[in-house]
């Protein structure tokens, strides 16, 4: 009979867990210095090892052979019908399904009974926040004083949801998504194995699906390798099962981007729609991509974040659009029309320009009144700027999502003849991009529309000393930041 990869694979002791090492480590010093609480909260999002975890406590503290310990002999009677799921004394209740204050009251009738085979009676209550009020009001006392051969173990994947009373009573512990080194090491594990041949950017796109759940990221994992019994498994065959972009499609709309090919982009278009690509993903996808280039050092920021930025302007003012088609005909047009823009930019950028020398002023009086008749007193002040810069940034990231990231970092600093001094105290790469005439005639336009002063502005970088030589990797920190949650 076959055994599917996520129960054939379970971890077996703490030893094999991925991730939670803390969460580990503290579960393991409680067995083996029988310190073990009477009630437990284990909360995270789904496949991250909460119900793993409790079967393993299970089978540290009925071990027949090992005594309570965090290394079970995984040989014994106990051990084996724990991993099989049929132990008499490892009751498992499914909430969602045994939600109401009946099957809490039949619960503490039952928690009476000495354990069958066991040192414990361990009760696992998955998907606890389901439970009504009122079962979670019966089920209160039993937590607070259980029967000494009774530990009682919560799952939950939404513990906002629970009573703060129930909480109280047990011992908490948060688990959190796996990382992607976490999970490809699981993987990669597997795989040998099961004799599977599987290239690494093939694990990179079974993470990025499961959201950093391991029982998502096996599953995955094996609805690929049965597609592609025998075969050697490459990103491309994972794009195809898993339904992403690959990642060769994303370099050839890239380069339609790049070359200004309107037309092909519409004939690129058009083939993802016959083949019933979602539109909407790809271009979702494109902005994965797209991002993870600038990470690469592949891709101009600017650009890259300009791309990113057109893609979510235009998603977001179409969203309620039908057919996802004609979206796609409108961002590409953008894109396209952007790309032409910043090329024609540059080209004026590069051109030489020579003006004809200033005359000479002759005295200091000419000198007064032509820089007061060209730059006219203003009234504002450097306090004036602060108590509007929060609105000023979210005016500038409506002009371009960009400028959310390059200010981040950004704050007046002072206002003087006639000019706005802003200070990047770490960001020098953000600094640099607000130099530019591109971003700065932008910003220069939503200062004057929030204030209704016209000012000129000046970017200064104030180095913090202790942070010198970590602005690029902290940019790039901000970044994933940013754009990790990414949809």
């Amino acid at each position: 009979m076959h055994i599917t990869l996520y129960r054939k694979y379970r971890p077996k002791d703490f030893s094999e867990i991925a991730g939670e090492g803390d969460i580990v480590r503290t579960l393991k010093n409680s067995l083996d210095n029988d310190r073990i609480s009477h009630a437990y909260l284990f909360s995270g999002p789904r496949g991250v090892g909460k119900t793993t975890s409790a079967r393993l406590i299970a089978k540290g503290v009925n071990c027949l052979k090992n005594g309570i310990s965090s290394t079970p002999c995984n040989e014994c009677e106990n051990c084996r019908e724990i991993d099989n799921g049929n132990f008499i004394d490892l009751i498992e209740i499914d909430a969602a399904s045994n939600r109401g204050i009946d099957e809490i009251r039949e619960l503490k009738d039952k928690i009476n009974y000495q354990p069958s085979k066991g040192r414990k009676k361990i009760y696992i209550i998955d998907e606890v926040h389901m439970l009504t009020k009122e079962a979670f009001n019966a089920l209160l006392k039993t937590l607070e004083e259980p029967p000494e051969h009774v530990i009682f173990i919560l799952a939950t994947t939404e513990p906002d949801k629970i009573l703060p009373t129930i909480i109280s009573r047990c011992q908490r512990y948060d688990f959190q998504p796996l990382t992607y080194g976490e999970v490809k090491e699981k993987l990669s594990e597997i795989c040998r194995g099961e004799n599977v041949e599987i290239d690494e950017g093939s694990l990179g796109l079974i993470y990025e699906s499961s959201g950093g759940s391991m029982r998502d990221a096996i599953s995955i994992l094996e609805r690929v390798i049965i597609t592609y019994l025998g075969e050697k498994i490459d990103e491309d065959k994972c794009s195809k099962v898993i339904g992403v972009t690959s990642k060769s499609l994303l370099k050839e709309f890239l380069d339609i981007i790049k070359g200004g090919r309107v037309s092909e982009g519409a004939v690129f278009l058009d083939k993802l729609w016959l083949e019933s690509l979602d539109i909407e993903k790809f271009f979702k996808d494109f902005g994965k991509y797209v991002k993870n280039l600038v990470l690469e050092g592949k891709l101009e920021a600017e650009e890259g974040l300009g791309i990113i930025g057109n893609i979510f302007d235009s998603l977001n003012k179409f969203k309620s659009e039908e057919d996802k088609r004609l979206l796609g005909y409108v961002v590409l047009n953008s894109l396209i029309k952007k790309t032409k823009q910043e090329v024609k930019e540059v080209v004026v950028e590069k051109q030489v320009v020579y003006k004809e020398a200033p005359k000479k002023i002759e005295t200091s009086e000419t000198v007064s009144r032509e820089v007061l008749e060209e730059v006219p007193t203003v009234n504002i002040s450097l306090e004036d700027i602060k108590n509007r810069w929060t609105e000023i940034v979210r005016a500038a990231k409506n002009e371009k999502m960009t400028f959310s990231a390059f200010l981040m970092d950004a704050l007046p600093y002072k206002v003087e003849e006639n000019i706005l001094y802003i200070r990047f105290n770490s960001n020098l790469f953000a600094k640099e991009q607000m130099e530019t005439e591109y971003y700065n005639t932008i910003f220069q336009d939503v200062v004057e529309r929030i204030t209704g002063v016209k000012l000129r502005i000046k970017y200064i970088f104030k180095e913090n000393k202790n942070e010198k030589g970590k602005n690029e990797s902290d940019f790039t920190s901000q970044l994933m930041t940013y754009f990790s949650e990414e949809n």
